[in-house]
């Protein structure tokens, strides 16, 4: 039905423009808005307004105007007939009693499930409401049952006489009929209708018969024979009839399809109504005559005893029946004793102002308001059935919950109201799930009405609606989004909104069963949930607003992590489960062995199953089944019949489940917990497999699930393999299964074997067996993008997806590299490379080569640059591995090294190239440049150290040195601030000083071109000057500036050799003892380690330098220079004495003297130190450095060592 737009405010309160918008709608006629109207009574307002939700009734009918003597008591011509003016509803509309039916606002709720639950506050029968309104007014007994369901209350007529009735033929409701006799009436007994009230009700059924004959007038029927008076009262009877349902222990008439009405409860009102009579919203059914045409346009029709003046009570009811209905005015017939007097019109707001019949409107508003918030507050556990109850004559009104009454007794299930409130329960939550404008606030109400609804039911009796119950209590929690963690809004506040402070009305029973005694002192009786000690202080107005509570019991559960989260959703599915299987008959719980799967045997080799060939078939295998599922081929063990309801239940529950393990999984993973993840992520795909056996057309969105599992255990495997030393704390994670993991893999277990997945969940103890199946895990689940063309609409799952198989690649590749150099570092015997070693070479090269083919699909420069530089360092181990493999006696530069060499340069280069510029990733391009630098560099110092003079000439050679070694030069970058600034400095230096030994040495063997040998002599002096200032901006390299400069030494002395004049040579010298000078630097850093080292010797603390500090210098090579240096300054100082001695014969220079002088000095101190064969380096390191300064002191006061 579509929503009523209730456009009307406030009407006149009288008027042919208020009459005019009221009319009957025709047959089947949905929801047609009626205006409300605001009528003023008694002198104060009342706000009413009505709008007609469904009406079965025809178009409407003028009503006859009945001639004067007209004798009802003779039956009309159409008296009981179904006629073409009322349709099919006529002898409803006509003939009806007003005694409610049983369960009739459960029909009413069932076809408004919209409103329940949220927009109404009451539904209920006119009948019922009139009957609670009056309750101060009346002396009647009422009987109700009263029944929430989120903020609605449900009212409906209870019947004590017919249940005690039934109770004495079957043997149900005993237990209540014994609690009324000892609490309220102990000589109960059945008390009979009078002939005054049939002979009442056979006058109206013929009077509102003859009003809708066609021609206007009475044509009584002659009886052929004498008909008992008694003929329409048996009719009525047969209506009234109460038609209970059969209790629980009988076969259960409720169909499993729960859309269907249970036990047969159907909408039998003419009209549903939605009155709204002041704050209160009631969904109420009415069957009311209703009459219009002509100058009345709707008016109903009473019959009056003209000997009998109208009183308050039925003043009331009269006037409620208009209000409810929205009909401005009734027209009243006078009979006596059966004879037609005369006709009145009275309008509807001049009913509580009657003669006889005077009431205030503002107290009936009262009545409501607080019966209303007097249920409410003490109404408040959905599932129970209350029972408001008034003795007839008595001012006490009491209110028990039957529910916990009845759980007294032996059978819990002897409650009537169980099965119809369940299913109400359970189509409200359902409504309030599919609503796409739901709140999640609302969850929390949803989740009290399942658990109710469960709690309800009878497992073994109703097992669908229990399992789609529990499915839909899983659905509640949200697994694919984080748990937002919004205190402020917490589903308790939300869900107990202001509606639970509102007023919400019971059912009433009808006042012809007045026939009970009065009740006994409240005070006695403790079964009683809330008590009304007097009907009076229901006109107080708002009486009883003040005893509301919120009710705490629709709150969500706040879950404080996913664990818990995902734990209760299991708990969920698992009884969701275990409901289905119990409706499937089987002759076993085992499952059935399929003929076509084999056993795994324990004995099975570990390495067919484990080792990348069983994978590889294992996984072809998977992708075989998933391409078969594709096509729709079903492959159950399990006795589900596709398309059952189990079998489309099972479905939901199962995926659920898996759903719920992954997210398990996913958390676990993130806490580092890798055992206890892969436990997860196997129970998620076991689910998911049981759904594959089940499923006969897989969803897109399914396959999509698959993938993200399969990456999910991808990521784990490889966690795992990279974290082997915890291995035995992850094993044990593993192993753990709790009880309903185990009833869960259980119940998977009668569909499936669970084993489709296995490939991809064990736990294996071999690194390499772990990144295979990590691997394939992510081709699986690329495959699964692949075929299912879900690539295309998930495009940042399939970039994860190539990712990961790019990174895991990139591990195995770098796993088989450094087995191939652990290979090469035991290789001591054999010299020639082994046939295993080229096969980790080739395993290697082809998973960077995947790797660099995934990260360049997808456009990842970075990762795809960083495989190219493992590549890269791949190809040197490849040259340092045929290093030496010739077995020749010389160590020469072999063809094959310079082959591997340069392939790993092109790799390098690729790397640069794919980055494009540093900017991009400057780590990666700074990391790719020193490794291109390293290439060059130990290329190049391979070639000089072992050169191929066998295949070239030494010029080329040199040539090809020269050239790497400037190349290397290019990509070491020395000058920029960074972590690896030291380590391009020292690279940088050396290659200096390489590259200046090298021309040094070209010079030494080079006889002929001069122009060659001076270019050789101002590279080798410009190299080594380079060297020295690069070296010497380390702190941790004294060794290498005392060796460069030495080195330069040697070549001013080989100069020398060359030179005839004095003047040149002492030129020469001058030069050598200045180059001795500048290395003071040097030997006082070596002088502070020496004493460092000397310190701590002494305090015992020998390990402390190699333990906290940086590297202790080499103490042998630190000698070795002290020797070559105090040979060479000694002989320099030597060859100076003798130069300036023959230089100060033949022309005496007062400098030279004072210069010759100090070397004289100097050169006797150092004789004398060395002469000491007992000095320790740090002794003769001293002694250097005091001469060092000595000697600089006298070349800076003398101008010929200048």
């Amino acid at each position: 039905m579509g929503d009523v737009k209730e456009t009307g405010v406030e009407a006149r309160p009288a008027g042919a423009e208020a009459r005019g918008r009221l009319s009957l709608l025709p047959q089947a006629e949905a929801e047609e808005p009626a205006q409300g109207s605001s009528l003023f009574l008694g002198g104060s307002e009342v706000k009413s307004r009505a709008v007609v939700k469904y009406s079965s009734a025809p178009p409407r009918t003028a009503f006859a105007r009945l001639e004067e003597k007209t004798d009802l008591k003779l039956p009309p011509a159409n008296w009981l007939r179904e006629s073409a003016k009322l349709g099919p509803a006529g002898t409803t509309i006509l003939g009806n009693s007003k005694k409610s039916k049983p369960f009739s606002s459960f029909g009413m709720a069932y076809d408004f499930i919209d409103s329940v639950g949220n927009d109404v506050d009451v539904v209920s029968d006119s009948e019922n409401i009139k009957k609670l309104l009056k309750i101060p007014y009346s002396k009647s007994h009422v009987s109700m049952a009263v029944h929430r369901i989120g903020r609605t209350l449900l009212l409906d007529e209870l019947d004590i006489q017919e249940l005690f009735m039934r109770s004495s033929q079957t043997g149900d409701w005993t237990w209540l009929k014994e609690f009324y006799q000892r609490l309220i009436d102990q000589k109960w007994q059945r008390k009979k209708k009078s002939k005054e009230h049939w002979y009442q009700k056979a006058i109206l059924s013929k009077f509102l018969y003859y009003s809708i004959n066609g021609d206007g007038a009475a044509q009584p029927v002659p009886f052929a024979a004498e008909q008992p008076e008694t003929s329409a009262p048996d009719h009525t009877s047969d209506s009234e009839g109460a038609s209970w349902p059969a209790p629980f222990e009988m076969p259960s008439p409720v169909p499993e399809d729960a859309s269907a009405s249970p036990q047969g409860l159907k909408n039998d009102f003419v009209r549903n109504i939605l009155w709204t009579f002041e704050d209160i919203h009631m969904l109420v059914g009415s069957n009311m005559p209703i009459f219009g045409g002509g100058r009345y346009p709707a008016v109903s029709l009473r019959l009056r005893d003209n000997n009998k003046p109208i009183n308050v009570l039925t003043g009331i009811d009269y006037w409620l029946d208009n209000l409810i209905c929205n009909v401005p005015e009734l027209v009243m017939c006078f009979h006596v004793n059966g004879i037609v007097q005369k006709y009145e019109m009275i309008k509807t707001e001049e009913i509580p102002n009657l003669e006889n019949s005077n009431f205030s409107t503002k107290v009936i508003k009262d009545i409501a308001q607080n019966i209303l918030s007097f249920l409410k507050s003490n109404c408040t556990k959905e599932g129970h059935t209350y029972w408001l109850f008034k003795a007839s004559g008595s001012d006490v009104v009491k209110l028990y919950d039957l529910t916990t009454l009845c759980e007294e007794t032996e059978d819990k299930y002897q409650n009537p109201f169980t099965m119809p409130v369940a299913i109400l329960l359970y189509k409200v939550a359902c409504n309030m799930m599919v609503k796409k404008n739901q709140n999640k606030k609302h969850y929390g109400t949803v989740r009290t009405l399942l658990l109710n609804c469960v709690k309800l039911l009878d497992k073994g009796r109703h097992p669908q609606i229990i399992a789609s119950a529990n499915y839909m209590l899983s659905e509640l929690f949200q697994l694919d989004e984080p748990k937002k963690e919004e205190s402020s809004e917490s589903p308790l506040t939300e869900n107990s909104d202001e509606s639970y402070s509102e007023e919400e009305e019971e059912e009433a029973d009808s006042d012809e069963n007045g026939s009970y005694s009065a009740s006994s002192d409240p005070a006695e009786d403790n079964k009683a949930v809330a008590v009304i000690k007097s009907v009076g202080e229901l006109s107080v107005p708002e009486k009883y607003k003040s005893i509301h509570q919120i009710r705490p019991s629709c709150a969500f559960p706040v879950c404080h992590d996913t664990e818990e989260r995902c734990r209760l959703v299991l708990s969920y599915v698992l009884e969701g489960l275990k409901s289905v299987d119990s409706s499937i008959k089987k002759e076993s719980d085992l499952p059935a062995a399929d003929p076509n799967t084999p056993i795994p045997l324990k004995y099975e080799d570990e390495a067919t199953r484990g080792g990348p060939e069983g994978l590889e078939k294992q996984t072809a295998l998977f992708l075989d089944k998933m391409g078969s599922l594709q096509k729709g081929n079903y492959s159950s063990q399990s006795r589900v019949i596709p398309g059952s309801w189990q079998h489309k239940m099972k479905l939901q529950l199962i995926l659920k489940s898996s759903k719920a393990y992954y997210v398990l999984s996913d958390a676990a993973m993130s806490l580092q917990k890798y055992g206890r993840a892969l436990r997860y992520i196997k129970l998620a795909l076991q689910s998911h497999d049981t759904y594959c056996c089940l499923c006969t057309n897989m969803l897109s969105e399914v396959l999509l699930f698959l993938s993200q599992y399969l990456t999910l255990c991808g990521d784990i495997q490889l966690m795992l393999a990279q974290n082997a030393s915890n291995r035995a704390a992850h094993l044990e994670e593993f192993n753990y299964q709790t009880k309903e993991d185990q009833e869960i893999l259980h119940s998977l277990h009668k569909e499936s074997t669970c084993q489709g997945f296995a490939w991809a969940t064990d736990l294996s103890t071999d690194l390499e067996s772990q990144l295979s199946v990590s691997c394939k895990c992510y081709e699986a689940a690329n495959e699964i993008l692949e075929f299912s063309d879900l690539k295309g609409q998930n495009p940042e799952h399939y970039v994860q997806v190539l990712k990961r198989m790019g990174n895991i690649r990139n591990e195995i590749g770098v796993f088989y590299m450094n087995q191939a150099a652990v290979f090469q570092s035991e290789r001591v015997v054999s010299r020639s490379v082994s046939a295993a070693e080229q096969q980790l070479w080739k395993r290697s090269f082809s998973c960077f080569e995947k790797g660099i083919h995934n990260f360049e699909s997808i456009d990842d420069a970075t990762n795809a640059a960083l495989l190219l530089c493992n590549t890269g360092r791949l190809m040197r181990i490849c040259a340092q591995a045929h290093c030496g493999a010739g077995g020749g006696l010389t160590r020469e530069f072999s063809p094959e090294e310079g082959l591997y060499y340069n392939k790993a340069v092109d790799y390098y280069l690729k790397a640069l190239r794919s980055l494009g510029t540093r900017d991009r990733h400057p780590a990666v391009w700074d990391s790719v440049n020193w490794e291109l630098s390293t290439t060059y560099f130990t290329m190049a110092t391979l070639q000089q150290d072992y050169a191929p003079l066998s295949r070239k000439a030494q010029e080329q050679i040199e040539k090809e040195v020269s050239e790497a070694m400037l190349k290397s030069l290019k990509y070491c970058d020395a000058d920029s601030a960074s972590a690896r600034q030291p380590l391009c400095q020292y690279r940088a230096a050396t290659i200096h000083h390489r590259l200046a030994s090298m021309y040094h040495s070209c010079l030494r063997n080079q006889v002929g071109d001069e122009h060659l040998r001076k270019q050789h002599r101002v590279l080798a002096d410009l190299h080594y000057s380079k060297a020295v200032k690069l070296f010497q901006l380390l702190k941790d390299a004294p060794c290498e500036v005392l060796r460069v400069q030495l080195e330069r030494v040697a070549f001013a002395e080989f100069q020398m050799t060359s030179q005839n004049s004095n003047v040149g040579k002492l030129k020469t010298l001058s030069g050598a003892l200045d180059l001795m000078v500048r290395t003071k630097h040097a030997f006082r850093l070596l002088r502070e380690e020496l004493t460092e080292e000397s310190e701590q010797v002494s305090a015992g603390d020998e390990t402390a330098p190699t333990a906290d500090s940086s590297p202790s210098i080499n103490r042998d090579e630190v000698i070795k220079l002290l020797s070559i240096f105090e040979s060479r300054l000694s002989f320099l100082l030597l060859h100076s004495i003798k130069l300036l001695s023959s230089t100060k014969k033949k022309a005496s220079n007062q400098e030279e003297d004072a210069v010759l002088k100090a070397n004289k000095l100097i050169y006797s101190q150092l004789l004398r130190a060395t002469a000491n064969r007992n000095a320790t380096p740090l002794e003769r390191v001293d002694v250097v450095v005091h001469l060092l300064e000595q000697l600089g002191r006298s070349a800076a006061g003398g101008s010929a060592v200048q």
